[in-house]
């Protein structure tokens, strides 16, 4: 098996993220493709499903970031064995990427549009689905969101968090997190703190 390449824009941050930092913390070696927004419309067309990330493998593809997630979170030790372990996994992950969804599909839109949605979702959808999966974090044990350690779903909600707290999207305050949710937050600071964690931000010399 070759070496496994993960194309996505050069963020730190967002869909690719989770998986970038389960082969860094795996020790998973990867090629890290990272594209830049003026190449996307002449990439696209390549991609399984005209979106990103996609990981490549031996001539392969596979898209969508919480199948990228788990993948590669099985390289790397991070993705549970255990049938309903996995489940819990997945579903905090798919937590994150349904409401993600929502927030980022206002991107585009209108200014005085986008101001009246965003303030929409942070009141009423973004702040249930905090405290919703605060409830799940809480109801397996308040460390880990399954298996008792660290895992992909870990990974992916550090970065929703961390996104939210950025002040990167304008309209949802940035201390939403702290108000609603802040045993999310204390977790947040549990996956930053974590050696390999902060080892690939320093490599990157990025601040979180």
């Amino acid at each position: 098996m070759g070496q496994p390449k993960l194309v996505y824009f050069d963020i730190d941050g967002a869909r690719g993220e989770a998986a970038r930092l389960a082969m860094a913390i795996g020790g998973v070696p990867f090629e890290d493709d990272r594209m830049n927004f003026a190449d996307w419309a002449s990439r696209k067309p390549s991609t399984p499903f005209g979106a990103l990330p996609v990981l490549e493998l031996d001539g392969q593809t596979v898209a969508q970031s919480n199948g990228i997630n788990r993948y590669v979170g099985k390289l790397a030790g991070l993705y549970p064995s255990d049938p309903w372990q996995a489940a819990l996994c997945d579903e905090a992950m798919d937590a994150v990427e349904e409401i993600a969804t929502r927030v980022w599909s206002t991107m585009t839109l209108p200014a005085a549009e986008k101001k009246a949605e965003r303030e929409s979702l942070a009141a009423g959808p973004l702040s249930s689905s905090l405290d919703r999966l605060q409830r799940r974090l809480v109801a397996h044990g308040g460390q880990y969101f399954a298996d008792g350690r660290l895992t992909v779903a870990d990974l992916k909600v550090f970065v929703w968090i961390g996104h939210l707290r950025s002040g990167q999207l304008d309209r949802v305050p940035v201390d939403l997190p702290d108000r609603i949710a802040p045993q999310l937050v204390e977790h947040y600071e549990r996956v930053k703190q974590h050696p390999a964690v902060r080892a690939y931000y320093a490599g990157r010399k990025v601040a979180i």
